[in-house]
């Protein structure tokens, strides 16, 4: 798939998430929505970013703005992480890494010479009309999340 870009239609998908719960895009329509897509359930980079955004999970909700965040773990495994850390964020469990794809995420990379592949950390900001009006891509975690609330309230 090509890659996708500020004012593309946002891949629609429906998965499972923590709690139980489906999570789909179409569900949002009308809101805002912050898509986050992180590696991997109580890693120190991935766990310092889904704290970060739930320390910020009131103001988003002031704003109207949806928080969901997605990597290839299992819904148990979300679970786990959101009661081990207390965090106040939708996680969406893509372990077919079918919505991974659809929005280039699932990458190859590279630690210490070995190759293989795994999420870039990577957000969109989807409008309430389901177009993406903005990406950062390969994501450092300190300031981000203030950096997407700021962004997204000016939406």
């Amino acid at each position: 798939m090509a890659e996708l870009r500020p004012g593309d239609k946002a891949p629609a998908f429906e998965l499972p998430g923590n709690g139980g719960q489906k999570v789909s895009l179409s569900t949002y329509k009308g809101s805002p929505v912050v898509l986050f897509f992180y590696p991997k359930d109580d890693t120190s980079g991935c766990t310092i970013e889904n704290r970060d955004f739930t320390a910020l999970a009131d103001e988003f909700k002031k704003a109207g703005i949806v928080v969901i965040g997605m990597s290839p773990d299992s819904p148990n495994s979300h679970d786990k992480f959101t009661r081990k850390h207390g965090l106040d964020v939708v996680l969406a469990s893509d372990e077919e890494k079918t919505t991974l794809e659809a929005y280039g995420v699932w990458k190859e990379k590279s630690m210490y010479g070995r190759k293989y592949m795994g999420v870039e950390r990577t957000t969109f900001l989807i409008d309430a009309n389901g177009v993406v009006a903005k990406i950062w891509d390969k994501v450092k975690v300190a300031g981000h999340a203030e950096d997407v609330l700021k962004i997204a309230k000016e939406l």
